[in-house]
Order: C-alpha cells, then structure tokens, then sequence
C-alpha cells in the first residue's frame, strides 16, 4: 500500500473541528438571526419539548455471535458503528415481535 494516501491526524486536531471560533465570536446577535433564517436546514427555534421522552437503552453486554459472512460484510461496508447498526435491527425485529403478541 502507498504511504502516499495515508493522511494522519492528531487526537487533538480532530477534537478542534473545521470551526472558526473566532469568526464567530464576532458576529452580531441580528447577523446570526439573519443567517439562521437563511438557512434551509436551520431547525425551527420554537419546537415544543413539553412532550420529549427520555429514552434510556439497555447497557451493552459483550457477547460472541456467529453471523453470516455476506451479512457482516454488508453492515462493514456502512463504515464506522457497524455492530451499533446490527444492534439497532435486531431491536426493530424484537420490539416489532413484542407489539404483535400483545
């Protein structure tokens, strides 16, 4: 492999971001309001969280599993958090049992 496509990081460059703090800290309250209602994936300001739910998962216990190789290949490919996505419909499957027994 080609030391040429590595590119490396730091710990501390990653927690930095691409974010120009100073930038930001001069802006205007109205030049931030303005930008924000320009924008066309700026989240409403007023959603009402009176109904939000706190939803606490289960904590996550190691276990050895034997899956299909096609399988584990497929969720690899999605990138990083595989195994979260795994967990993620084995839950859909079970919660979707559960309510159709009840």
């Amino acid at each position: 492999m080609s030391e040429k496509h590595i590119s490396r990081r730091s710990a501390e460059k990653l927690k930095r971001g691409k974010t120009d703090f100073a930038r930001i800290r001069t802006l205007g309250d109205q030049e931030i309001a303005s930008r924000v209602a320009d924008d066309p994936d700026a989240a409403p300001l007023d959603i009402d969280w009176s109904k939000a739910e706190l939803v606490r998962r289960a904590r996550k216990k190691p276990v050895s599993i034997r899956l299909d190789e096609d399988i584990i290949a497929y969720f690899k490919k999605t990138g990083r958090g595989y195994q979260t996505r795994i967990n993620t419909v084995l839950r859909s499957y079970m919660e979707h049992n559960v309510r159709s027994k009840e």
